[in-house]
């Protein structure tokens, strides 16, 4: 069912996971183990080919590798890519699967909740693995759905942005929010509870529309949300969002939002730059869910989790400061401090 990992690209490592009787077809893709295990959630999504499911989890366990590291969290970065069946599965026996796939590396891959997943899909994990969170926690502990911790990160950190960028609070300004699912939604709603006027899109209407119910958001095409009229634009989406065509459409001064992977391509942070456009690094603002998860993996507090997630706003501001006084781009400059960070480990390893 399961190949053992295969070396790719230096230091990638990839596991093929097909299992034909349950249905499972994807990948789990580990970037480094310098920190220690890798760490990143399951994503479960109806992609076309497996290239580019594989394509897509590389780039993820990248990001986990950046996010891990700034973060100050002794894990490495990796994600799991599943494809969803077309037609009827048991989606049980599909995440036993995987949860089997996952045991058989010993720890290497710790994995959690991501788009397409839940607290019940790790459940399902859990009977056959130990190595997984998201799991219901007991009282005071780590554990749970990770994602109201992820949201609450991303409003943390683009309050202090706005300041920065904008010089404005978030009263009053106009927020774009492209995507609505657990993290956007619980987003919209903090957001909302600080004054913010909402534009959302979402592909999916029913979740979109309960939402502009609740919070008096105007709504737009998913095509659309890019070029609306605001102060900020909040990916929360899958990635890839921000590419030539949508930043040229960007009426938006400020970036930040929850998605993983926003930038299409590398060139496009310089893109940003290049029309005055502010941007949150994704994989430093939304850190929130692997914070919560790595301290459920080590037995931690909530304490923990709610101190950790408190440093990600100072930590945005810091970069967006130092990026502004170097005139370069938040996403290189994040990309440099967290190459640091893993390249100080192999010189104190080696």
């Amino acid at each position: 069912m399961v190949a053992r990992p295969t070396r790719l690209t230096p230091p990638l490592e990839c596991v093929r996971l097909h299992d034909a009787e349950s249905g499972l077809d994807g990948v789990i893709a580990i970037h480094s183990t310098t920190l220690g295990p890798g760490a990143g959630g399951c994503r479960f999504w109806s992609y076309p080919s497996m290239d580019q499911a594989l394509a897509d989890a590389i780039r993820l366990a990248e990001g986990m590798s950046y996010k891990n590291a700034l973060a100050g969290l002794p894990f490495g970065g990796a994600k799991a890519v599943l494809r969803r069946p077309a037609g009827d599965f048991d989606r049980g026996a599909l995440f036993r699967a995987f949860g089997r796939a996952v045991e058989d590396l010993g720890g290497v891959y710790v994995t959690a909740e991501d788009v397409g997943t839940s607290v019940a899909d790790m459940q399902e994990v859990a009977s056959v693995s130990r190595h997984v969170a998201g799991l219901p926690g007991a009282e005071g502990r780590a554990g749970g759905d990770p994602s109201p911790w992820t949201a609450r990160g991303v409003f943390d950190a683009m309050r202090v942005a706005a300041e920065f960028a904008l010089g404005r609070d978030l009263a009053g300004l106009t927020v774009a929010v492209q995507g609505t699912g657990n993290v956007g939604a619980d987003l919209c709603r903090r957001l909302a509870d600080a004054g913010a006027h909402l534009v959302i899109a979402d592909p999916d209407p029913a979740r979109r529309d309960r939402l502009r119910a609740i919070l008096d958001a105007d709504v737009v095409d998913v095509d659309a949300i890019a070029g609306v009229e605001a102060d900020i634009f909040a990916p929360c989406a899958l990635g890839g969002a921000l590419d030539r065509e949508s930043v040229g459409q960007l009426k938006a001064r400020l970036v930040c939002g929850a998605a993983n992977n926003q930038l299409a391509s590398p060139d496009i942070a310089a893109l940003l730059q290049g029309r005055g456009i502010t941007y949150a690094p994704d994989y430093v603002v939304n850190a929130g869910g692997i914070i919560s998860v790595s301290a459920e993996y080590l037995g931690e507090d909530e304490s923990d989790v709610a101190s950790r997630v408190a440093a990600i706003a100072p930590r945005t501001l810091a970069l967006l400061e130092r990026a502004a006084r170097e005139g370069r781009s938040p996403a290189v400059v994040a990309d440099e401090m967290a190459e640091e960070v893993i390249a100080g480990a192999e010189r104190i390893a080696a």
